[in-house]
């Protein structure tokens, strides 16, 4: 077989499929079929394609994306569990012509992180924030996190999580949708080649708006964890879109300040 590169069309498949500028070259630490490492690359087309990564800066809280760092060739500054947003507010302020976001997941951002999460975006300041949802406490063990499904397996629900005892799982997007800050909300899914597109279509969007000064984004992305969710790679995607996306519908809640569900 010829080792030169197959084409589409008139161009090559690595020049359609490369590594945007924005991500570094480096081995992933994340486990095979976790979704962080899609959003990353992500994350890196859109900062290359709106031309800012020079000029960005994000929060890597406690919790498996802490690492972001190691991935995305742009400026990332560490904050401590839950505090992303205060810290994505105190730079945005102090540095406003800096592209800021903070990039959280579910236990971070809607457990210990609930209260600065509620008021950045009530305030409506201008950052943009991601929001993995795995469902489950990814790096310590698989435990309940605040957005684990009814009935779902956890290391701390082995017989699945019980809404009398424990309430149900939280839902983020329709929370903030509630208060008048915020300027762009919206959740997506890894659940197949679609979610991908229009995953970094909302994230291109969110960027965009601060670009633009409108205010607060929150993008929420609904992502497999097929080792806490003891499942297939391919098995823990279609858990997403099966079961994830059934209780955390996938729409556009919030667009350009106005509520559309």
């Amino acid at each position: 077989m010829s080792d030169a590169p197959r084409k589409a069309g008139s161009r090559t498949i690595r020049s359609l499929y490369r590594r945007p500028a924005a991500l570094k070259d480096t081995p992933t630490h994340y486990c095979p079929g976790c979704g962080h490492g899609t959003v990353h690359k992500l994350l890196a087309e859109v900062l290359d394609t709106l031309g800012i990564r020079e000029r960005t800066i994000g929060i890597a809280p406690v919790g498996c994306a802490v690492r972001a760092y190691y991935y995305l060739n742009c400026d990332i500054s560490e904050a401590a569990h839950g505090r992303a947003p205060a810290v994505a507010c105190a730079i945005k302020r102090c540095l406003p012509d800096r592209i800021v976001f903070s990039y959280q997941g579910d236990g971070d951002l809607a457990a210990i992180g609930m209260g600065e999460t509620i008021h950045a975006a009530n305030r409506g300041e201008n950052i943009t924030v991601v929001f993995v949802n795995n469902t489950v406490y990814g790096m310590t063990g698989g435990q309940m996190a605040p957005t684990t499904l009814t009935g779902q397996r956890t290391s701390t629900t082995p017989g699945g999580r019980d809404a009398v005892s424990t309430g149900g799982p939280l839902h983020i997007c329709e929370l903030l949708n509630t208060l008048d800050g915020p300027w762009h909300i919206e959740r997506v899914a890894l659940d197949g080649p679609a979610g991908v597109r229009r995953t970094r279509k909302a994230l291109t969007t969110a960027f965009q708006a601060q670009i633009d000064g409108k205010g607060y984004s929150l993008i929420e992305v609904l992502s497999p964890c097929p080792v806490h969710m003891h499942l297939p790679p391919v098995d823990a995607m279609r858990f997403v879109k099966e079961q994830m996306v059934a209780s955390f519908p996938v729409k556009i809640f919030r667009q350009e300040g106005k509520r559309l569900a």
